[in-house]
């Protein structure tokens, strides 16, 4: 069994005699093929599980705790960088107990990479009003860069980093993946950059990604 998500695409399933990535997931509940990276496998144990798309998801959620939740589907947007490149950001809204989480993230061959934002809120929020607070956050990091490429190579540009911490398959979950600009930064990497700071201090404060200090 996969230990990433469904769909992952690390995980392939065979079709027609080959081996073919596999991005879209057919939903239990409405039959609609949906992208992997919003499917959820939703059940117990006991009765076993099945996989829902975000909307049908959601609407589970909803009749399960009595909200009056109406779910929203938006469109990609493409949002720009302090360096004029163009970041493409999927989103992806889900309910869990009593709040909202919506997701921005951008997409690798067919699953979340690169930068990824969340925001919460409360079921009775404006979806739209959420959105435009996570978009407002996004643009915000976008506006600065941690990192630059100099004559040694990627270096810590103004001793403020900030980042994402991820798996490494290379190291089975002992040392982590950054995701810093965007981009994946090994351990290895990062350790190198803060030799340039041999004998200075460092303050390390880490937080949930849904929290709008970063």
């Amino acid at each position: 069994m996969c230990k990433h998500f469904a769909g992952c695409y690390r995980c392939e399933m065979k079709q027609g005699g080959e081996f073919t990535a596999k991005h879209e997931v057919y939903c239990s509940a409405c039959g609609q093929t949906t992208p992997s990276y919003d499917i959820v496998n939703y059940g117990s144990i006991e009765k076993g599980y099945k996989q829902l798309c975000g909307q049908c998801f959601n609407q589970e959620i909803a009749k399960q705790g009595g909200l009056d939740f109406e779910h929203a589907k938006f469109t990609p947007v493409g949002l720009a960088d302090c360096d004029g490149e163009v970041h493409e950001f999927h989103f992806r809204t889900h309910l869990f107990g009593a709040g909202v989480a919506v997701d921005g993230f951008e997409l690798r061959d067919g699953h979340p990479a690169g930068y990824w934002f969340q925001i919460i809120g409360k079921p009775e929020d404006d979806l739209l009003v959420l959105l435009g607070r996570l978009i407002k956050r996004i643009r915000r990091a976008l506006a600065t860069k941690h990192l630059t490429d100099g004559n040694l190579g990627l270096q810590i540009a103004n001793q403020i980093v900030s980042g994402r911490i991820e798996w490494d398959d290379d190291h089975d979950g002992r040392l982590p993946m950054l995701i810093i600009d965007g981009r994946e930064i090994t351990w290895e990497d990062f350790g190198h950059m803060l030799m340039s700071f041999e004998g200075f201090h460092f303050q390390l404060n880490i937080r949930d990604k849904s929290s709008e200090e970063f």
